[in-house]
């Protein structure tokens, strides 16, 4: 059986997916509160970012892949008007059913489907934009999911992905401390689940670098790719273009 890791663990690739879904099942409840928290905020500005990077159109069709909370959904329900499209997806049932009632709140009945990234069942060149924020890193073969989202856009169109990436050298020993020490004991106190956010910091270690992920997403089709680095690094946004 082949192995992959989860966190600093070595897994193998048929339990990597079930194990990704029981840190979700447990964290979806908190998981906005605690993004505020071990962010700072920045969070959504980062998101904000890249709503603004994606220059959505009216009538545009946009799948948000691990859409979680549905956060970015939430943004570009507007700018796609009546005529557009927004679906909003995750593998995860949990945070999809967390993410559709907010959405709901906010007045936005949004189609809703669980989908694993790997293995899209969309048709091909039927979107403009594919956004992934924050859940590449949890995908097992990231590789295949790249490939998957270059497949559903139309040619000319954009994948956007937001994720943690590699901070800056000064920076690095600070944030690894930070990262590694209080992010589970803040999970543990208002999540009730350091483990959990214990596998979020050791995944954020073990996501392809910027230059890394920008060479997977030339060889999963895309023609350019931009990277923007924001916070020292902390979080990079990367552009492919499908030619």
């Amino acid at each position: 059986m082949a192995q992959t890791h989860f966190g600093f663990q070595n897994v193998d690739e048929s339990e990597k997916a079930r194990k990704v879904r029981g840190v979700f099942d447990s964290v979806a409840a908190r998981y906005d509160i605690m993004n505020d928290l071990m962010s700072g905020g920045l969070h959504r500005a980062w998101k904000a970012y890249t709503v603004a990077v994606a220059q959505v159109q009216r009538g545009h069709h946009v799948l948000d892949i691990a859409g979680g909370t549905g956060d970015l959904a939430k943004a570009f329900a507007p700018q796609v008007g009546p005529e557009g499209l927004v679906l909003h997806t995750d593998i995860n049932e949990t945070m999809l059913r967390t993410g559709r009632d907010r959405l709901l709140d906010a007045g936005m009945a949004l189609p809703t489907a669980v989908c694993d990234a790997e293995r899209l069942p969309l048709r091909s060149n039927s979107f403009d934009r594919v956004t992934v924020a924050f859940g590449l890193r949890n995908m097992t073969h990231k590789d295949l999911a790249l490939a998957e989202m270059c497949r559903v856009l139309r040619p000319g169109g954009r994948l956007l992905v937001l994720e943690f990436s590699k901070v800056a050298e000064p920076l690095r020993k600070p944030y690894d401390w930070y990262s590694m020490n209080i992010l589970p004991l803040m999970g543990k106190w208002v999540a009730g689940d350091g483990e959990s956010y214990r596998y979020l910091a050791e995944s954020i270690r073990m996501h392809p670098d910027q230059q890394q992920l920008k060479a997977m997403m030339k060889s999963a089709g895309f023609g350019h790719v931009d990277v923007h680095n924001l916070t020292a690094g902390v979080v990079a946004l990367h552009v492919g273009i499908k030619c």
